[in-house]
């Protein structure tokens, strides 16, 4: 990959992670926001398995730290949360790049369900408590929006041809 496609590279993952940002602040019906799937987490997992070092451990925390400010958590949570997904991606990229997308599905409920549980233990830190389970919600809707979201990434990389 020559110097100026990377450069293009990264602007576009740069802009993508803009974009979902901004999907994570979204305003929705207070119902709906409970279904919200994690947008950035989806993301960074779809590029450390395609391209594992690419962007490494600084985006993830960077980008963790962003959506901290822009979502108004707790500073670090999301930071924590995105670093420690993006190591378990990168522990597993060359085995979980040879499932299919179903399997990859499940492997996604797993790994955003070790995100959405540190997340709710940070917030029982803070006194903020759940009630059950529902605070796995995002990560059953990430995994099932995961085919989608893999097929419209892969347009939009072979597009801008990024490798």
């Amino acid at each position: 990959m020559d110097h100026a496609n990377r450069a293009q590279g990264r602007w576009i993952i740069g802009l993508l992670f803009l974009v979902t940002l901004l999907l994570s602040i979204y305003p929705l019906i207070p119902i709906y926001r409970l279904y919200r799937p994690e947008w950035v987490l989806l993301l960074l997992i779809y590029w450390v398995l395609l391209m594992p070092y690419f962007i490494g451990p600084g985006w993830w925390w960077g980008v963790g730290l962003i959506q901290d400010v822009v979502t108004g958590c707790t500073l670090g949570q999301h930071a924590l949360g995105t670093v420690i997904v993006g190591y378990l991606c990168l522990l597993s990229y060359q085995r979980i790049r040879n499932y299919t997308l179903w399997q990859q599905a499940c492997w996604i409920f797993v790994v955003v369900g070790i995100a959405a549980v540190l997340y709710q233990w940070v917030n029982s830190l803070r006194g903020i408590q759940a009630s059950g389970l529902g605070f796995l919600w995002p990560a059953f809707i990430s995994a099932l929006i995961w085919p989608l979201f893999v097929f419209g990434l892969d347009q939009l990389r072979r597009h801008y041809r990024i490798q």
